[in-house]
């Protein structure tokens, strides 16, 4: 009844997956949620988000949801279908009732289970995760009797040292722990300090691309660099490596040492026993109490493999009368899949809660769909003591129930789940006032947490209620202060089965992606579509190898231009065939300097199919349909845990296949495009970054912005939007990019179009190596419309579609543009993107959405898809040009306010949708005239020496600044440029 039409609403939720939880603000336009934001308040990810979180609003929106329950594979009523399992669980009585999640840490969800299993002698509950983490909870609880994960700080730790795990992509909890990290990779000018961070790994992760000393290793010798660096750090162990990686550990070891107290060492393997080793080292140096707090143990991750394995056996032998399945697709994740689904089709009562059809839910006798989280009442404490709320943002689209409902009414509870969640936070809180507040905000923090976000957010951030905190201490139980706990690990035998691990010549190991994650957001388009950071490869999984291997399986050498230039361009890929533990695939490769020359990394969450394969499209979605293969039959069993790395070997097979890559070639050819320099070298010298591009600039006159030029200058007095970008707090996690998608309504091409490089991507985040060949540094760069003062596209347009504001905006009339697209062929930033076609159904060609154009479009074109638009900005037919806007229609809406209330604009007030999206602060955005804002302070006081303009020297004067690359290593740093290179160069050169 609040409504106003036109005018959106913004909600407090949280966007949860499996054990996933993230706080976030959703925005709400006509009763549609059409826009996720991270919310301040949350103590944890303090206003960050990641890619996953900011498409999720698009799969509420999914033509392949389910819309009905089902029984047998047929429409049915909740009457008759509640009925109907009512009957098959008393049948099944004398047989075990088990069910099957994913990690669940919804306090109100727990205690339904709780209720409901209690009625039911001998059932149980199993939490299993697609990727387990089985390992680490196993050697905490043989290490300190605590069958849990503890919660991490990275942002107390001087020094970190990872073991494989790619904490700032995919590993736990990638939004806190970015936040963490660029507290502590952040430059002041007045004391540059910022952390060490040594990455031991086989492939290249998102975080390996950040660290400053990265050091390759095969997957079966983890355990041994975790034993060997402990022996390095003084432990009674005893380990034999050799070579770079054996400096790195004693490199590692020394830095460890200096900064007891201030260090952490964190591990992705799901061994045990070397979680055990990593352990023992953070014992040794002072981490627990520190950057380790076992008072606040992290719920994103609860599965055990032994459980899920006896699960899968008991199913086969005939002992489980009824399975219940929620937010779990085994059929398609568990190693042991196969087993899986012949002991499921043993079981007499199967019943699926999936939201969606999925490979599990097929072969289920009940479908009971949930709803989404858009949709839905709940909770979740994604780490002990910090609860995050969830609300409806909309009336379900669909006849879906929650799962909870149903538990409760099969025990004969007359409560469904929003009633039983209102009561329950009530009592817990102390009032109905307190509820309201509660939901109003999100979060139920205690009084130190809150206190640490108001420290962290600054003044120019709202601040979390300290009064209400203490009202709701009760009701979370409070957070302790910081404490370790007590090691009783046994570090001799973990040592002694770490030495059985046998390597093998060629080894393969499986990851997963900032996009797709697990798989189960393969039918987002937005995720599809959205570049992998490192492999700039969307779509598809492939086989990722290196140089080496790829130079002696093709004789393809990626550092001589000649090959480069025909590998890069063409869009054709070798396929190889991938052989272990008796299983084979074919996928097609990509060469990626920065492998282990013997390693294989397959990405999982791809392949996704329906059992009647026909049927993929209409049951797993179109976006699904065709992308990848699934890796996950790879994964073994050791014994005890799920293994993601085995033995393997590889061979070609002569055929090829189209990879779609937004990004074709890795290196800047020794041109200024990004900047980087060492810590020492920066405190030494800070003016050394820029000096060289100075100098050059200098001889144009004494003010090149004025003297450089046939123009007339003028003063651009007012408003002067501008942006500044951190290269060092900027991880490439590309939140940025799928927040973009979501504001803009940017349209998703499909794979075929990618590959032509017709993708539509507003912000893109280009990648560069340097440094050395087999082992290079990365850059991340976030580029878009740089909003130039000369702007070289505008004065070629002719019909004035592109144009310039008076705040400083390169403006784009849509109606006015006929796609000459001079425009695009004069910028040298290459950010413009023309609509080849009516890729939102948005013009009114009637046949201009036929064929291949039609399947690329996946389902954005659809009446329901549609939904998720933002009325604010222009949905573009084709044949226009588009680009960044800086978010147009927040400016406008953020002066209006300002205009209503009689005040100017404030610092801060407005944000763009990448700044807000961002887990690591690292965009900046504001008004550079305002000397008083951010980014005028940092432009010409606190970060003067780190800021350049890409491409200055053109003199077309960019709004948009970037921050230069500062890594604390003691290497050279610089661009891949040596003689072989520009030998490479000279000889292809043309005469």
């Amino acid at each position: 009844d609040n409504i106003i039409p036109g005018v959106s609403n913004y909600f407090s939720s949280t966007y949860v997956n499996g054990g996933d939880a993230i706080s976030v603000v959703v925005k709400q336009r006509d009763g549609r949620p059409i826009k996720i934001e991270g919310n301040e308040l949350s103590s944890l990810t303090q206003g960050g988000t990641n890619a996953q979180a900011q498409a999720s609003v698009l799969d509420l929106y999914d033509t392949a949801r389910l819309r009905y329950p089902m029984a047998n594979g047929k429409e049915a009523t909740y009457e008759v279908v509640d009925k109907m399992i009512a009957e098959g669980i008393a049948a099944s009585a004398g047989k075990s009732l088990v069910l099957l999640t994913s990690t669940l840490n919804s306090p109100t969800t727990l205690q339904i289970i709780s209720e409901f299993l209690g009625k039911f002698p001998g059932s149980r509950h199993v939490q299993y995760d697609a990727v387990s983490y089985s390992g680490m909870i196993q050697a905490n609880q043989a290490s300190y009797g605590r069958a849990a994960l503890p919660s991490y700080h990275f942002e107390n730790a001087k020094v970190i040292v990872s073991l494989g795990a790619d904490f700032l992509g995919t590993w736990l909890s990638p939004v806190v722990f970015s936040n963490q990290y660029a507290k502590t990779r952040r430059i002041k000018a007045e004391k540059p300090e910022m952390s060490r961070h040594f990455q031991f790994e086989s492939h290249f992760s998102l975080t390996g691309a950040n660290a400053d000393e990265r050091y390759l290793h095969k997957p079966s010798e983890t355990g041994a660099l975790a034993v060997a660096l402990l022996e390095a750090l003084g432990g009674n162990t005893s380990a034999n490596l050799q070579g770079k990686v054996a400096e790195g550990i004693h490199k590692a070891a020394a830095e460890l040492n200096a900064n007891k107290g201030a260090a952490l060492v964190v591990c992705g393997s799901n061994d045990p026993n070397v979680q055990i080793i990593v352990n023992a080292i953070n014992e040794a140096i002072g981490a627990g109490g520190k950057t380790i707090d076992w008072s606040s143990t992290a719920n994103y991750r609860k599965g055990i493999d032994a459980e899920m394995i006896a699960l899968t056996n008991d199913l086969n032998a005939g002992n489980v009368g009824a399975l219940l399945i929620y937010g779990a697709n085994p059929a398609y994740s568990f190693m042991a899949a196969g087993k899986f689904i012949s002991g499921l089709k043993k079981c007499p009562l199967t019943v699926s809660f999936s939201e969606k059809m999925d490979e599990t839910t097929e072969l289920c006798k009940f479908t009971l769909p949930a709803h989404h989280w858009l949709e839905s009442w709940g909770d979740a404490e994604p780490q002990t003591g910090y609860i995050s709320l969830i609300q409806p943002l909309i009336h379900p689209l669909f006849k879906t129930r929650p799962f909870q409902t149903s538990l409760l009414k099969w025990v004969g509870n007359s409560l469904d789940y929003e009633n039983y969640f209102k009561n329950y936070w009530t009592n817990k809180v102390g009032g109905i006032d307190n509820y309201n507040k509660a939901l109003q905000d999100g979060v139920i923090n205690s009084v130190a947490a809150n206190s640490s976000a108001n420290a962290a957010k600054g003044s120019s951030a709202a601040k979390v209620n300290d009064s209400l905190a203490v009202n709701l201490e009760n009701a979370v139980g409070g957070v302790p202060s910081f404490s370790g706990a007590t090691f009783t690990g046994n570090i001799a035998e973990a040592t002694a089965k770490i030495g059985n691990i046998k390597g093998s010549a060629v080894e393969l190991i499986l990851y997963k992606k900032i996009s797709l994650g697990n798989g189960v957001h393969a039918n987002n388009p937005w995720l599809q579509e959205l570049p992998d950071p490192i492999t700039k490869a969307t779509w598809d999984n492939y086989a990722m190898i290196s140089p080496a291997m790829g130079k002696s399986l093709f004789n393809i050498d990626i550092f001589n231009r000649r090959d480069t230039d025909n590998y890069e361009v063409k869009p054709d890929k070798p396929v190889v065939k991938i052989t272990s533990n008796g299983k084979i695939i074919e996928l097609p490769i990509l060469i990626i300097p920065g492998i282990h020359p013997n390693v294989v990394a397959i990405a999982v969450g791809y392949g996704r199919q329906s059992n009647d394969k026909s049927k993929t499209g209409e049951y797993i979605g179109k976006a699904a349909t065709g992308s990848g293969i699934n890796a996950y039959p790879f994964a073994t069993f050791n014994g005890s845990t799920v293994d993601y790395f085995a033995p393997a070997t590889i061979e070609k097979t002569g055929n090829t296949y189209v990879l779609a890559q937004t990004q074709v070639h890795n290196v800047t050819e020794g041109r200024p495009i990004v900047r980087e320099t060492t810590l020492t070298n920066f405190i030494s010298d800070p003016k050394e970054i820029n000096r060289e591009e100075e100098e050059e600039l200098a001889k144009y006159g004494n003010d090149f912005v004025k003297d450089a030029t046939i123009y007339p200058y003028f003063d651009k007095p007012g408003i002067k939007w501008g942006m500044s970008i951190d290269l060092n707090t900027c991880t490439g996690c590309s939140a940025c990019v799928v927040a973009c998608h979501a504001e803009n309504n940017i349209p998703v091409v499909g794979k075929r179009e990618v590959a032509r490089y017709h993708e539509m991507h507003w912000l893109r985040i280009d990648r560069y190596f340097t440094g050395d060949h087999e082992n290079p540094d990365v850059i991340f760069q976030p580029m878009l419309c740089q909003h130039c003062d000369n702007a070289p596209c505008e004065n070629v347009c002719p019909v004035s579609a592109t144009n310039h504001s008076s705040e400083g905006l390169n403006q784009m009339a849509y109606n006015r543009c006929i796609g000459t697209r001079y425009c695009a062929n004069n910028c040298p930033y290459k950010v413009r993107r023309f609509n080849w076609a009516d890729y939102t159904g948005a013009d009114s060609f009637p046949d201009n959405q036929r064929g291949e154009i039609s399947d690329a479009t996946m389902m954005m074109n659809d009446d329901l898809s549609r939904m998720v638009l933002n009325p604010d900005v222009t949905v573009r037919s084709r044949g226009v040009m588009e680009k960044c806007s800086f978010c147009v229609q927040r400016l406008q809406d953020g002066k209006l306010n300002a205009k209503k209330a009689d005040r100017p604009v404030l610092d801060g007030e407005i944000q763009t949708a990448c700044m807000q999206a961002c887990p690591t602060n690292a965009i900046i955005f504001g008004n550079v005239n305002d000397k008083e804002s951010r980014i005028s302070k940092i432009r010409n006081e606190e970060q003067k020496e780190r800021t350049f303009y890409v491409l200055e020297q053109l003199h077309v004067l960019s709004n948009v600044n970037y921050l230069a690359k500062i890594r604390n290593t003691s290497r050279v740093v610089g661009d891949i440029h040596d003689e072989k290179t520009e030998q490479d160069l000279h000889e292809t050169a043309p005469s």
